[in-house]
């Protein structure tokens, strides 16, 4: 980019998510233990979310949905308190992994660009199972019970972005802008699933994440008109 050009919000979300894509790829590292984790929690919830997709939620108990997955009902608890949490399961930010990444984004980048390049690797992973995210919005849309479920998730994913957002920038956690940047983040990203949903994810998730989170860093300035 020659000397002098400004760059936009928009221009500086996109360079920071590739950024984030290179950087992530290289210096993420994940031991076997917790690679085996990952994956044994991620077949619980997708087969406790397929199954009641098809039986209903009424239907379907934890000894199920575990037999189903080749496990015992005692590590369907080890990452689950309930079968409704496994349902939505994969809706809750990691701590420590939002804390490393966030850590990874140059200090003089701000907040809200700074969390887009964070969720990077969430986006892509939301988007690489579309059919999955779609199915679950379904489910939930049909079991209203599981919106306070995900209510719940959404408080605890708002307290864990405000205390890295305030670790970050080295102010308490009670002062209002981190958990400011928290929540207006958090509804970005709330927004941007519920469009692609609607859309049968005719545009990629990722580009309306980083327009959403662009609009934010300019200060949300009103849509051109079209006639």
């Amino acid at each position: 980019m020659p000397v002098g050009t400004p760059v936009t919000p928009r221009k500086l979300v996109c360079s920071l998510c590739k950024f984030a894509r290179t950087v992530f790829a290289v210096t993420t590292t994940e031991g076997r233990r917790d690679r085996r984790k990952r994956q044994t929690r991620a077949t619980l919830s997708t087969t406790a979310l397929r199954m009641v997709a098809e039986h209903g939620l009424d239907h379907v108990t934890v000894d199920e949905i575990s037999e189903a997955a080749g496990v015992s009902p005692r590590t369907f608890f080890n990452y689950f308190g309930c079968k409704d949490e496994a349902v939505v399961g994969n809706a809750v930010v990691d701590e420590a992994r939002l804390d490393a990444r966030l850590a990874a984004v140059p200090a003089d980048v701000p907040a809200v660009a700074a969390l887009r390049t964070a969720f990077a690797e969430l986006v892509d992973d939301i988007q690489a199972d579309r059919d999955l995210w779609s199915l679950r919005m379904q489910v939930v849309e049909r079991n209203p019970a599981l919106l306070s479920r995900l209510v719940t998730i959404g408080v605890r994913n708002e307290r864990t972005i405000t205390a890295a957002v305030a670790a970050r920038l080295g102010l308490p956690g009670d002062h209002d802008y981190p958990a400011l940047v928290a929540a207006v983040t958090g509804a970005a990203l709330r927004s941007c699933l519920g469009q692609w949903a609607r859309s049968g994810g005719t545009r990629p998730l990722t580009d309306l994440v980083d327009e959403a989170f662009a609009a934010l860093a300019a200060g949300l300035p009103e849509p051109a008109h079209h006639p």
